[in-house]
């Protein structure tokens, strides 16, 4: 039996229990993010209904979680079952592109700020801080060490060592406000890639990857995630609306931004290097603001 089969062999029981309703469905299998994962494109009429993803069943567990806590979020997709095993789980098709024809950065931040990042929950109870390739960790300085020490690997050459040192630097500095912050239930690859766009309007964020962190993070992680329009202007007007959630001053938020950054050029490095350039330039713009007393 081909894989193909097999996933309509499931749906067409989740249609005899009444969990979802279509009729011969056509099947489009897609790219996966993760090594075990494998992702279909449910289609009836040469129209896209439904998404069906297999993953890890810790995985599975995490986005079925995210996406129930926010379901009343319009930018995520609606969940429609869950295998009780977490095998798989099924959730509404989002009609747009990712990546592309995504229009002015401020206008799709401003949306994410509005719609998603302002109706995260705040986690009170006692549970470590991120998850890295799956590893809890201790604290959410040792979530950003991991992950510039990771990004210098990557990057390699492409930045000097004084780079490198500044942002450690940055990363001690902001382990200071670690017991001082609340934690939220982060999706935790808020980027372009993870994004709908359809006639350059955002509608729809996917593919979470859940971690337990600082809402900045989010944040400065969508900001960072494409070339364009990183600036300080687009970055305040962005921000201006999460004012209401979190509290933090101007350089503190320049300072999570150049070490999102750093982070980005290892990705661009090794995934997209057709960005690289445009990155490289943005580096020469921020390393300038960072403050004289890390130098």
């Amino acid at each position: 039996m081909t894989e193909i089969t097999k996933v309509k062999n499931l749906l067409k029981s989740l249609q005899d229990e009444g969990y979802i309703n279509i009729s011969n469905p056509n099947i489009n299998k897609m790219k996966s993010g993760t090594t075990d994962g494998n992702v279909y494109i449910v289609l009836e009429d040469n129209t896209a209904k439904y998404v069906l993803k297999q993953d890890q069943p810790k995985l599975i567990n995490l986005t079925e979680n995210f996406l129930i806590d926010y379901q009343h979020v319009s930018l995520l997709p609606r969940v429609y079952y869950t295998d009780p095993d977490k095998n798989f789980i099924l959730y509404s098709y989002i009609t747009g592109t990712t990546h592309y024809n995504r229009g002015p950065k401020l206008n799709w931040m401003t949306t994410l700020v509005n719609e998603f990042f302002i109706h995260y929950e705040k986690c009170e109870e006692v549970i470590k801080w991120g998850r890295l390739g799956g590893i809890p960790r201790e604290s959410w300085s040792e979530f950003n060490k991991s992950s510039i020490e990771s990004a210098r690997v990557d990057i390699g050459d492409f930045l000097d060592t004084d780079d490198y040192l500044n942002v450690k630097s940055i990363v001690e500095r902001i382990a200071l406000y670690e017991r001082s912050e609340y934690k939220y239930f982060l999706h935790g690859d808020t980027g372009v890639h993870n994004f709908v766009f359809n006639n350059n309007t955002i509608k729809g964020v996917i593919d979470p990857s859940p971690l337990i962190g600082p809402i900045i993070y989010d944040f400065t992680y969508a900001f960072c995630s494409s070339p364009d329009d990183l600036n300080l202007e687009t970055l305040f007007s962005s921000f201006s609306p999460l004012k209401q959630v979190i509290h933090i001053d101007k350089q503190r938020l320049i300072e999570e931004v150049i070490l999102q950054l750093y982070t980005r050029i290892g990705v661009c490095v090794k995934v997209h290097p057709h960005d690289l350039a445009d990155y490289l330039n943005a580096w020469e713009y921020w390393k300038k603001l960072i403050p004289s007393d890390i130098l």
